[in-house]
């Protein structure tokens, strides 16, 4: 079995194994721990294998991990990788995990959307990978209207302002994947959404899966003069204060399939977002901030870059690590979204299913 972790913002571990079937149950049979990492001395990487042979072929990342530090001899230099990350190799190994170039990626940046026709369209592509049909896909959104987008699981009341709103000439949609509200103005705005098969986040926990999913992007940034990191859970972060935060959902099908979609602060004016947004207020009060300036801190301000400069950039970076292929929504999808941004994004009985 062969699995691979790339450490976001560090080094690739690979790992080679085999799994035996004993009294006790399977374990790890002739483990081989291989990367581009760093580590002093070099005999550790033998104590690694040792470490990791003969453990429980279902034992989880962190007691993994656990054996690995055990068995470092004291002075061990681990550098762009982890006893963690070790860990997380073997099991996405024995879950028989994909890779991100084990796929023919597809890309779809179309015209601007209705805000309830990008939540219809998110589902339908994922819905579409799970099942099979379509290849694992970034779509780069253009928003046609501003809008309000609420997590799964918000209170309508207790996050939108709708007094505000109105007055802002703004909507509110809420998607289907949980986490926090997000503030949309289309030239303000990037964001984008990956609709993958289950298979490449095989083995990583759930906290793992965003930062692993966004590994990319942190690099595209990097490539434009931003030094930025995953801030746990679904944050982006620099030290300037946060430019991104992400949201998950899975999708069962044949294959299975996670949406992971993520929005951007390019610009941002921080006094109409703390006008419509109830919880923008609290969530400053409650950290001792004064300004939401400081809080989010745009693209814009930190590349020197227009909208649609971060965006190509963003692009090529993915197309250089993994390949993309222009791609589009196909009649069929655009109509089942349709459908579903009518019945179901835009209707009341939805966006106020928690009022």
């Amino acid at each position: 079995m062969h699995g691979e972790y790339k450490v976001p913002g560090g080094k690739l571990v690979v790992v080679d194994l085999d799994v035996e079937s004993a009294d006790g149950g399977d374990v790890l049979r002739d483990v081989r721990v291989a990367g581009d990492f760093f580590l002093e001395p070099d005999e550790a990487i033998l104590d690694i294998d040792r470490a990791l042979t003969g453990a429980p072929a279902d034992a989880p990342a962190e007691q993994l991990a656990a054996r690995v530090e055990a068995a470092l001899p004291p002075g061990t230099v681990m550098f762009g990788f982890t006893a963690e990350a070790v860990g997380i190799a073997v099991r996405r190994a024995v879950a028989h995990a994909t890779d991100w170039t084990d796929y023919d990626w597809q890309l779809i940046h179309e015209a601007p959307r209705s805000p309830a026709l990008h939540m219809a369209l998110d589902e339908v592509l994922t819905a579409e990978v799970a099942a099979g049909r379509r290849p694992p896909t970034l779509r780069m959104w253009e928003w046609g209207a501003p809008a309000v987008v609420i997590g799964s699981f918000q209170s309508l009341r207790n996050e939108v302002d709708m007094r505000a709103l109105e007055e802002h000439g703004m909507t509110v949609v809420r998607r289907i994947s949980g986490g926090g509200a997000m503030f949309i103005e289309p030239g303000n705005t990037i964001t984008y959404s990956l609709s993958v098969p289950d298979a490449l986040v095989r083995g990583l926990s759930f906290a793992d899966s965003y930062a692993y999913l966004d590994d990319w992007v942190l690099g595209a940034l990097e490539g434009m003069g931003v030094k930025a990191w995953y801030q746990p859970l679904n944050d982006i972060a620099t030290e300037t204060g946060k430019i991104a935060g992400a949201a998950q959902k899975r999708l069962a099908g044949a294959h299975g399939a996670v949406l992971h979609h993520v929005t951007m602060a390019y610009d941002i004016d921080a006094d109409k977002m703390l006008d419509v947004l109830r919880i923008g207020r609290e969530k400053l009060s409650d950290k001792g901030t004064k300004s939401a300036r400081k809080r989010v801190d745009p693209l814009r301000r930190q590349t020197g870059l227009p909208r649609d400069a971060v965006i190509r950039r963003m692009i090529d970076s993915f197309r250089d690590r993994y390949g993309l292929s222009e791609g589009s929504v196909t009649p069929e999808e655009m109509a089942r979204a349709r459908e579903l941004a009518a019945e179901k994004f835009g209707s009341e009985e939805w966006t106020a299913r928690v009022p």
